[in-house]
């Protein structure tokens, strides 16, 4: 088994080394434009086996680019809901019986959620079937039907894309007929790729095919705005209101998984800051305020326990103003995000324009997620 070091920011840089076949824009004839808003949903294949580690760790630090990089996209002028899935497979802790292949977290809009068990994997010496995983997500996954919908698979490893009983070539077949896009990363030499079926994968998926350089590391620069970022985000977090059975539980996880984005790095801190400020990142499952945005009667159909308990001795009419008030608030300072956010984001392409540099977090994934968005009669914002 040969070491892995694989990031989505080395997915992202990889598109500097990938040829990929143009993708055609047949499936725009088929859209169904009478539908508003479209929805993105990503599946992302980990191979967990042993030397992952590097997968593991730089897949973490890309989560919440990959997620700003998607929240630009509009679909008839509106914002797309996004969902994503998390799959390992070749972890030797995984059944035979299941082909070494456990979904993660199903397709979901709690980042969170994807977060917390991102940073939850662990790797373990196994084998990489690649056919059976993408078999798996393309059959159980709750892929959107809708024709406006974009659906992306991203899978990475290292091993013969041929290994195990399931052909890829049938599991990418039924991914085309659904309109799921495969996009294939393979580390290691271009040429080695394609002599493994990585290139065909991406080929026969009508996707792309990365091969990237395992040694690569993750750059990041500071800006002048980040430790602004970092308070806002402080005054953020007092706008959420947790109610019902996981309310105080999720508001934990909320700081748990703001923990975790800050211990890689203080960039990858601002980019988790800058997702929690766009309408993608909502939590009305259990978060009050964002609840309220969806449903106004919420507050009267809660039970008191269901509520937090500085709230459970308030009437009615106080805890609605007291939502609103945390609605304006929060409103605000996501506003200042998004201002912090522009200016950092020209601060780091300015720097990388002076180091000759391609941004290893946002041009390449971007053609990838943006070519397929164009075929999709997405937008840019």
């Amino acid at each position: 088994m040969k070491p892995l070091f694989l990031t989505f920011a080395l997915l992202v840089s990889g598109l500097a080394y990938c040829n990929y076949e143009a993708i055609t824009d047949e499936t725009t004839n088929e859209m169904d434009l009478s539908l508003s808003s479209g929805s993105i949903q990503v599946a992302l294949l980990l191979d967990t086996s042993n030397s992952m580690d590097g997968l593991i760790n730089q897949a973490k630090s890309r989560l919440w680019n990959i997620v700003n990089t998607m929240t630009t996209l509009k679909y008839n002028g509106e914002t797309p809901e996004i969902q994503i899935s998390l799959y390992e497979y070749g972890n030797s802790g995984l059944s035979e019986h299941s082909n070494f292949i456990r979904q993660v977290v199903g397709l979901t809009n709690d980042l969170d959620l994807i977060s917390e068990h991102l940073f939850a994997l662990r790797t373990n010496g196994g084998q990489e079937y690649c056919g059976a995983v993408i078999n798996d997500a393309v059959k159980k996954l709750d892929w959107d039907a809708g024709k406006n919908s974009m659906k992306l698979i991203y899978i990475a490893g290292n091993e013969p894309f041929d290994q195990g009983g399931v052909s890829y070539k049938e599991a990418i077949s039924e991914a085309v007929s659904k309109d799921i896009f495969i996009n294939t990363i393979f580390c290691g030499n271009r040429d080695e790729g394609v002599r493994t079926h990585w290139k065909d994968g991406a080929d026969k998926g009508k996707g792309k095919y990365f091969h990237i350089d395992s040694n690569a590391k993750i750059r990041y620069i500071v800006t002048p705005y980040d430790d602004q970022i970092t308070i806002c985000n402080q005054q953020l977090n007092a706008t959420y209101i947790g109610y019902g059975s996981m309310g105080q539980a999720r508001l934990k996880s909320q700081a748990a998984q703001d923990a975790n984005a800050e211990e890689l790095s203080g960039a990858n801190y601002a980019e988790r800051v800058v997702s929690k400020s766009k309408a993608v990142y909502s939590n009305e499952s259990w978060d009050l305020v964002d609840r309220y945005e969806k449903d106004e009667e919420v507050i009267e159909n809660l039970k008191k326990e269901e509520l937090p308990k500085e709230l459970q001795g308030k009437t009615q009419a106080q805890i609605k103003a007291y939502v609103e008030a945390k609605t304006n608030e929060r409103d605000a300072i996501q506003k200042e995000i998004a201002e912090l956010a522009k200016k950092r984001q020209a601060y780091i392409e300015k720097e990388q324009k002076k180091e000759g540099t391609q941004d290893d977090l946002g041009k390449a994934i971007a053609s990838t997620i943006y070519e397929i968005a164009k075929v999709k009669g997405y937008t840019i914002q």
